[in-house]
């Protein structure tokens, strides 16, 4: 598994549960190419169904199945699950209280050279917006597995963000995700909490932090709603908190830890994401250092709150 792109992921998961279920059905919006699903339409007939770039129908035609019994696992990049056909998932599946499972891929500046018409950088605050939506960010090939069958198991909405490439490998084997966080790093003096491609950032910044004696622990808080409020009030006890997201510092990861923090136990804190810009064209490195995802950005971050 842990050699596995993301997007393989994707597949081998789906068609194991579509195997098992014949409710399920797969929806693409013409990224068959793009996320390797083209052996689900191979196998799963009709089945599955590609849209075109049609991503507003492509959420009515999962409300229309959902309503008639069937699973809805639904495909497209993130901007276009979430920005480009809002008002169809919040009416049609999120009102409607629809069980369908929304894969949003390529978020923030993971979407590299498609640039910024492709680059949600706000993907996770619409739909934290819609009441008992349930929001993941998947980190590791293992964790995406587990909350693929988790979704399909559970009733209601569900949207995962996700990279379609391989991912750095963060865990040896399926362990249970069902908290909603992992700890990946014990520390005394603060807390990093990360979601996505930047858990390896955050885990790069606690060792150079380790170098200059200061102790943080690392949890990669991958559900975001709803949230583990325990964790993050446990961790506010501790001291500082940094949190570092693939999004839009307004809305995402570090609103939602705040949000628990400042009615429950308001402590230092910063956030690290992108602040009020637009995507652009350009390989990972260079946006991450462009828009200060990097490292270096979590550990001044964290300095800074310990002053």
């Amino acid at each position: 598994m842990k050699d596995l792109e993301m997007r393989q992921v994707y597949t081998k998961t789906l068609l194991e549960l579509a195997e098992k279920d014949p409710e399920i059905v797969a929806l693409e919006a013409d990224l068959a190419s793009s996320m390797g699903t083209s052996k689900l339409k191979e196998q799963l007939g009709k089945r599955y169904i590609n849209v075109g770039i049609m991503e507003a129908e492509e959420m009515s035609a999962a409300a229309g199945l959902a309503v008639t019994g069937f699973i809805p696992f639904i495909h497209t990049f993130a901007p276009f699950a979430t920005r480009r056909s809002f008002d169809q998932v919040f009416l049609s599946l999120g009102y409607a209280q629809n069980h369908a499972v929304i894969v949003g891929t390529d978020p923030g500046v993971t979407a590299e050279m498609n640039g910024g018409t492709h680059m949600p950088f706000e993907d996770i605050a619409l739909m934290r917006v819609i009441p008992n939506n349930n929001i993941y960010e998947v980190s590791d090939p293992y964790q995406f597995k587990a909350i693929l069958e988790d979704a399909h198991k559970a009733q209601g909405l569900f949207y995962i963000r996700t990279i379609r490439k391989k991912a750095t490998p963060l865990y040896n084997e399926a362990i249970d995700f069902s908290k909603g966080y992992c700890k990946l790093k014990e520390g005394t003096e603060g807390t990093i909490f990360a979601s996505g491609i930047m858990v390896a950032e955050a885990l790069q910044a606690a060792a150079d932090l380790e170098k200059q004696g200061i102790s943080v622990q690392v949890i990669d808080l991958f559900r975001i709603k709803p949230m583990n409020e325990d964790i993050v009030i446990e961790a506010a006890k501790l001291g500082p908190i940094v949190t570092a997201e693939n999004h839009n510092v307004i809305g995402g990861l570090g609103s939602a830890v705040a949000e628990i923090i400042v009615e429950n136990h308001p402590v230092k804190m910063k956030r690290i994401g992108v602040k009020e810009q637009f995507g652009q064209v350009g390989k990972l490195e260079y946006l991450k250092e462009v828009y200060g995802l990097k490292a270096v950005d979590i550990t001044k971050a964290m300095l800074d709150l310990l002053k």
